[in-house]
């Protein structure tokens, strides 16, 4: 039962695919939670990411990767399978064939369910979380030169705002900067992967607070 109310859930709440446009503007950003740090005026890069929600018979999960030591941009964090967009891509085009790439995840076994808020880094990119549904557990593979580890979180976790904090970070030379962050297990899942999450809880169930349709969803 919990499984048809979330996936329906979905449906409901999210944009739909089709309704992606280049020229979308952001609605959640790194600088919601740091409004005295100034944004640049810039073009920003697009770029999307599939948020792979996997439907197992005790509950719904969501696949998340540990980026390669070895990458030059944020190496070692914990992150959703994406990327920038390709010449001529669309969002879930972009998000599919990253997630292929990354995890050998089958674009085929993906069910694109729709869109969630567009969110910008402060590092200039405008990303496109592409909400897919999995049927069944998929047969995935780390590629060793992007990603060092797949794991999954329960849905239920990750939409629980208990389990969201505010940290911070003290860089050397400019103000402190606040982000969303989770613990689950031993991974620390932060930054914008973190404020993707959630952005999709408050999308989805329209509350800072544990509500019961989200207890439902994660049943």
């Amino acid at each position: 039962m919990s499984l048809r109310t979330l996936k329906a859930r979905l449906a409901d709440g999210l944009a739909p695919a089709d309704s992606w446009r280049p020229e979308t503007r952001a609605a959640k950003s790194d600088f919601d939670l740091n409004p005295g740090i100034a944004r640049q005026d810039r073009i920003l890069r697009p770029a999307a990411v599939l948020v792979p929600i996997i439907a197992h018979e005790t509950g719904a999960t969501v696949l998340l990767t540990r980026r390669a030591d070895g990458l030059t941009s944020h190496p070692g964090q914990i992150a959703f399978p994406g990327g920038r967009l390709d010449p001529g891509e669309t969002a879930v085009e972009a998000a599919l064939r990253e997630a292929h790439e990354e995890v050998t995840l089958d674009p085929a076994a993906v069910e694109v369910l729709g869109l969630s808020d567009a969110y910008e880094t402060g590092t200039g990119f405008l990303i496109t979380p592409v909400i897919g549904w999995i049927d069944r557990p998929p047969s995935v593979l780390a590629q060793a030169a992007e990603v060092a580890d797949i794991f999954e979180a329960p849905w239920g976790f990750l939409m629980d705002v208990a389990n969201h904090r505010r940290d911070h970070l003290d860089p050397q030379n400019g103000p402190r900067r606040w982000f969303w962050a989770m613990a689950w297990q031993e991974r620390y899942i932060w930054g914008v992967t973190a404020g993707i999450i959630r952005a999709l809880q408050v999308r989805l169930y329209g509350s800072n607070e544990v509500s019961d349709a989200a207890a439902e969803d994660a049943a």
